[in-house]
């Protein structure tokens, strides 16, 4: 799956998901993705509130 992630000041990128770490409190709900981005390939972990959009795979 890839996201769209918006940073703090506005700018966007667009990265794969490696993996997907649940919430403690409700285990649906994912609260940490570890991604690798397009462009640069750099891989980090993302916060699930800055993640704008959820492109599932086709």
């Amino acid at each position: 799956m890839t996201l769209v992630v918006t940073d703090t000041d506005g700018a966007w990128r667009m990265a794969d998901v490696i993996w997907v770490d649940d919430g403690a409190r409700n285990p649906k709900i994912p609260t940490l993705f570890q991604v690798a981005d397009v462009d640069s390939g750099v891989i980090n972990w993302v916060n699930a509130d800055l993640v704008t959009h959820i492109c599932p795979r086709v």
